[in-house]
């Protein structure tokens, strides 16, 4: 029973045939068309991705290399999640004019405000280039000697493809090495922030609700892109005008029914769905729980700052929602895995793995994989961990980052001397002055005696610094804090005034580099080069695993792990019973925001415009058929991070929805992709257009948009066909 559910889930059989899956948009024609043909889809592969016609492609960017966008109107016009948007929202906000609380809206083109280092970027096309990448590989026989040829290939096609001017080409592997793709891509560097609803509807439920259904979030964000004269990208100029797309998607009111198709068009980051049992036990029990308890304690800290202060809140809202995302997602992850029997049913198909090349007598090419990754998972365990406790550290502690930016400074005058020096500390003084902008001092000391304990504590005794073990870490971090001049813009432009010399002698005397250091030589001695070693090793197992794992199952339907490159992913509008006796439908209701408001709380407020209008059913033509309000609606496409703000399409391409995020019990789905509870979780496209048009009154965006009704023109039309019938019936009689 464990190996059929596996076989569900990675290879498939009829019943789950169309569910789950990131499949490259280039690839659709065969297996994929007709899945998504018989869930309902209308459109052609031609009019989702094509080189010589507009299609959905070139509506879809990547918004600032980690999240989805899209276009939405003939004007530039760009729709994300108010979470991809919340760093730009944040940075044009003060506490006179508090956007993140208040909301923004521009009411024309010259009120819409300039972003610095936001960049959309656009797919041209998609080549495969394995057989110019792989070119000579198979006669070298080290793994090192194989990927400096890989680079050596990839950066020479990289500097000869035939492209246009102001386009880019960036190379990606896929099937872990087994395969290698070509991006032609364009990059708009003028990308300006139009509007954003309040927190209190952008982020409705804030880290509670986060990764949770039922959920009543209005999770979205409107940008614009520019361009020069030509429509082509150029930097921030007053010159630039609103960019022209090859695509748009038009809107659709007619809204969603239960088992309607969905396809989600987006980015993907990372997945690993084919990692061994091994690596997945090692994930649950050992790796996660770490990262978790590290994470819990800076939010701990941080969120009793925030509740407190509204100054250290606005500093901290971005950050604190970065932490917090992936921390409440291990710990549903880990929750699934278990719930799941992941690790047994792995297990399972790997004994189903060994018959299958037990009988075709490959033996000798993959017979010995899987004892080798019960080898190298066990031997890199402790610096995996070692690994983590470290980077975690790095992540959620001021201090410590800072501290080691100024210890990457150091080396790179000891490895490139002064003139290498010297740049790199140009930068950092530039880039402190905006991290010191969001910096409390007191916020940042509780988090770091609280990192440092744990990471002194629970790391390998073997393989953590001296200078954190067995310690009185109240003690150590009262001294740090007292004396360091890490903790302020001030002090850190004081302690990099001169050359590299006197630069480095004070840095060397400072309490705050001097720990970050020890820290920093550690990890790099003790911890770095064997945990690369083995993983390069394991990186090397897995592309032959992979390859196996192909070759074995022939017809199997076996996707690409997620990359960040675009992808699709389809399904339905269902809803799911995660647990006994508990049953979720696949819609929410402005109701529902209403029964969760709490007056003044810091995630469950509700501006009061928008209760008067639910108060009066002021809902105008965005309200269903029933007269209420949808908010947020779930299918079973399957998405990841890098999906949010990726636009979910209804079978003939238009926008109904934005997704968002994934159900809490199904987050595991990175791993193992379980079709009974993973579900991804969209904001209704009528309850943006609501939010624009009846809260905002910013009825001149919608106004730009296509809205369309495609299931009623489809009535429309069958009823006048039924007419036209009945009519020829009548003559001939």
């Amino acid at each position: 029973m464990k190996l059929l559910r596996l076989l569900v889930v990675l290879f498939s059989v009829p019943m789950f045939a169309q569910q789950g899956g990131m499949w490259i948009p280039s690839l659709l024609n065969g297996m994929n068309e007709t899945e998504m043909t018989n869930l309902g889809m209308k459109m052609s592969i031609e009019d989702i991705y094509s080189v010589n016609q507009s299609s959905l492609k070139d509506a879809v960017p990547q918004f600032n290399g980690g999240c989805t966008s899209e276009v939405i109107s003939p004007n530039g016009l760009l729709l994300t999640n108010h979470h991809c948007g919340y760093g730009e929202i944040q940075a044009h906000s003060s506490v006179e004019h508090d956007y993140l609380q208040d909301g923004f809206w521009a009411k024309s083109y010259a009120e819409e405000l300039p972003n610095e280092d936001l960049e959309v970027t656009f797919i041209v096309s998609i080549n495969d280039v394995t057989k110019e990448v792989l070119a000579g590989v198979d006669a070298l026989k080290s793994e090192a000697d194989k990927k400096a040829l890989i680079q050596k290939n990839i950066s020479n096609l990289q500097k000869t493809y035939k492209r246009e001017d102001w386009q880019n080409v960036m190379i990606r592997t896929f099937y872990e090495g087994n395969q290698y793709m070509l991006f032609v891509t364009e990059s708009f560097e003028d990308v300006r922030l139009v509007g954003a609803p309040p927190s209190s509807i952008g982020k409705f439920g804030s880290d509670t609700d986060n990764w949770v259904w039922p959920r009543h979030t209005g999770d979205f964000a409107l940008f614009r892109i520019y361009a020069d004269k030509n429509n082509r990208p150029a930097k921030y100029s007053k010159d630039n005008v609103p960019y022209q797309p090859k695509h748009f998607l038009p809107v659709s009111l007619d809204g969603i029914e239960q088992d309607d198709f969905t396809m989600v068009f987006g980015y993907p980051g990372r997945t690993q769905e084919y990692l061994p049992s091994y690596a997945v036990e090692q994930i649950v029990e050992v790796l996660n729980p770490a990262k978790i308890g590290i994470r819990d304690a800076a939010l701990k800290v941080t969120d009793g700052y925030m509740r407190q202060d509204q100054a250290i809140k606005i500093q901290y809202a971005s950050k604190f929602a970065s932490t917090a995302n992936y921390w409440k997602k291990w710990i549903g992850e880990s929750q699934g895995l278990k719930k799941s029997n992941a690790v047994a049913t792995k297990k399972a198909y790997e004994a189903d793995f060994t018959n299958k090349v037990n009988k075709a007598g490959k033996q000798a090419e993959y017979g010995n994989l899987l004892p080798q990754f019960e080898k190298l998972y066990k031997e890199i365990t402790p610096y995996a961990l070692a690994n983590d406790y470290f980077q975690e550290s790095l992540r959620n502690d001021e201090l410590i980052s800072i501290g080691f930016r100024l210890y990457q400074l150091e080396n790179a005058y000891k490895q490139n001397g002064e003139q290498s020096f010297n740049d790199r500390k140009a930068n950092l003084i530039k880039g402190f002055e905006a991290l010191y902008k969001d910096y409390n001092k007191n916020v940042d000391k509780d988090v770091f005696e609280k990192v440092i304990e744990l990471y002194g504590k629970n790391a390998p005794a073997d393989l953590t610094p001296a200078v954190i073990k067995n310690i009185d870490y109240t003690k150590l971090t009262n001294t740090i804090y007292a004396k360091t001049v890490l903790t302020s813009y001030d002090g850190i432009k004081a302690l990099l005034n001169g050359n590299a010399t006197e630069v480095i002698n004070k840095m060397n005397q400072d309490p705050g580099f001097k720990l970050v250091k020890d820290l920093a030589d550690n990890y790099f001695d003790k911890v770095a080069p064997k945990y690369q070693e083995l993983n390069t090793e394991i990186a090397a197992l897995q592309r032959t695993y992979m390859k196996a794992q192909l070759e074995m199952n022939p017809d199997a339907r076996i996707f690409p792990d997620a990359n960040s490159t675009l992808r699709v992913t389809y399904g339905k509008v269902n809803g799911y019973a995660p647990k006994d006796a508990v049953t979720y439908d696949y819609v929410t209701y402005l109701d529902g925001v209403m029964e969760k408001y709490v007056p003044g709380d810091y995630e469950f407020d509700v501006p009061q415009k928008l209760i008067d209008l639910y108060n009066t059913n002021d809902f105008g033509v965005y309200a269903d058929k029933n007269g209420k309000l949808p908010v947020n609606f779930i299918g079973t496409n399957h998405t990841t991070g890098g999906n949010s703000g990726s636009p979910a399409l209804d079978a003939e391409g238009n926008l109904i929805g934005l997704n968002f995020d994934r159900v809490w019990e199904g987050t595991m789905s990175d791993i193992y992709y379980d079709p009974a509870i993973c579900r991804n979780i969209m904001v209704d496209a009528r309850y943006i257009l609501f939010v624009i048009d009846k809260y905002a009154d910013a009825k001149h965006l919608i106004e730009e948009m296509k809205i369309v009704y495609p299931k009623q023109a489809s009535k429309d039309k069958e009823l006048k066909d039924n007419k036209l019938k009945k009519v020829k019936k009548n003559k001939k009689k």
